[in-house]
């Protein structure tokens, strides 16, 4: 992919004629530390995790809601942790503060912060794929952009705003979710191929972006 292609700016129409993306791998929403433990083998032996959080939305002014949902994404599957029923703690940080381990992301470091406030931790591992688009003066940052102009995808965000606290999670937020930590994940690999985050060739040269896009679609 050209360089000069990736810092031309997509107009919001362009996005919109694009094909709408969606991940259709196996999806684990996690409630129990029984359900986390069975995650767990495929969490601690991947060498990078897409990673995104869901927030239920506030309507009042200067008053921000605790995460509900922590999605992770690894070359099998991608996890969905409800926060409201197994609460954030030494768990999952074990993950999240594995230095030896890529968690990919865009506004990672924010979403580290918020979980911070729910049980103090150190984050490790952390790539900031804005960060990444920033640093290379490209002006699509956001997750929805990287996408377009990475893959020709659109990727929706039709379920941002629901819900996330609520106890059974609707197939459509169940799909939004596990699609965006998954997209970020394969946005760092395309990164990675080209040379963006050239710290991290290895962990490209082991899942090459091609065979990572199989269990998504684009309509």
């Amino acid at each position: 992919m050209d360089m000069d292609v990736l810092r031309r700016r997509l107009s919001c129409e362009e996005i919109n004629d694009m094909p709408l993306f969606h991940y259709e791998g196996p999806v684990q929403v996690i409630r129990t530390l029984e359900d986390w433990k069975n995650a767990l083998p495929d969490l601690r032996s991947a060498d990078l995790l897409g990673f995104d959080t869901e927030t239920r939305p506030s309507f009042r002014k200067g008053r921000r809601n605790f995460p509900a949902l922590i999605q992770l994404a690894t070359a099998n599957a991608v996890y969905l942790v409800q926060l409201a029923f197994l609460p954030f703690g030494p768990h999952v940080v074990e993950v999240l503060a594995n230095p030896d381990q890529v968690k990919a992301g865009v506004g990672i470091r924010d979403d580290m912060r918020d979980l911070a406030r729910l049980h103090d931790f150190e984050p490790a591992g952390l790539v900031d794929l804005g960060g990444v688009a920033r640093a290379h003066k490209l002006p699509s940052q956001g997750l929805r952009t990287l996408a377009a102009n990475f893959f020709g995808w659109r990727i929706s965000k039709g379920s941002q705003c629901s819900n996330w606290s609520l106890m059974e999670l609707t197939p459509r937020q169940i799909a939004y979710a596990a699609t965006d930590a998954w997209i970020g994940r394969l946005i760092f690999l395309r990164m990675c191929e080209m040379g963006l985050i050239p710290s991290c060739r290895s962990v490209c040269e082991d899942v090459p972006c091609n065979d990572a896009l199989a269990a998504g679609s684009a309509v």
